[in-house]
């Protein structure tokens, strides 16, 4: 790896162990094995590089889920839960990041234009859908999709042991729409 790669390494470990606010460029640079000049010439600040590492550590996840296509709303939710446990740093992460965002403009903006893109991931990943051949289909269910993580992850991180299950959301989500009485 080149210094570019080491150093979106070594911010994501940082971000992961110590968070946005407290990670300084100096902990970036001793996890990375650089120097500090490297951070500007290849990312132009310390704010730009931990904003990739934040995309890249939430891509990191979602690669490392393994989903099967199409799979069975139940089945893919259970597997997403089940992942929270290893990767708690993430979604604690998470919440910093948004509680960031209304001090931070710099930060939004990044954040901004990856958003679709994740939704679409999440639509594709979750549901099978293709963006690309269903674009209204994809935003409605990767709205859903980002709704739902970003809710079941807060009740995890309260309390995992009452966190829903994929088939207690599927049921909520048929109830909701009057599916099932």
């Amino acid at each position: 790896m080149g210094h570019r790669e080491d150093l979106l390494e070594g911010a994501k470990r940082c971000l992961l162990e110590k968070g946005y606010a407290r990670t300084t460029a100096r902990d970036i640079v001793a996890a990375s094995g650089t120097n500090l000049a490297s951070i500007g010439y290849h990312y132009g600040s310390k704010e730009a590089l931990l904003n990739q590492a934040f995309l890249a550590v939430t891509e990191d996840w979602a690669d490392s889920l393994d989903l099967p296509p199409k799979g069975d709303f139940a089945e893919v939710w259970d597997r997403v839960i089940a992942s929270f446990g290893a990767t708690r740093p993430l979604w604690k992460l998470q919440f910093e990041i948004v509680a960031r965002l209304d001090q931070d403009e710099e930060l939004q903006k990044a954040l901004a234009v990856p958003q679709e893109d994740a939704r679409n991931g999440l639509a594709a990943m979750f549901h099978g859908i293709d963006p690309e051949a269903e674009p209204a289909k994809a935003r409605a269910a990767g709205l859903v999709a980002q709704a739902l993580l970003a809710g079941v992850m807060v009740q995890y991180l309260i309390d995992p042991e009452s966190a829903p299950s994929g088939q207690e959301l599927a049921d909520g989500l048929r109830v909701i729409a009057g599916e099932q009485e």
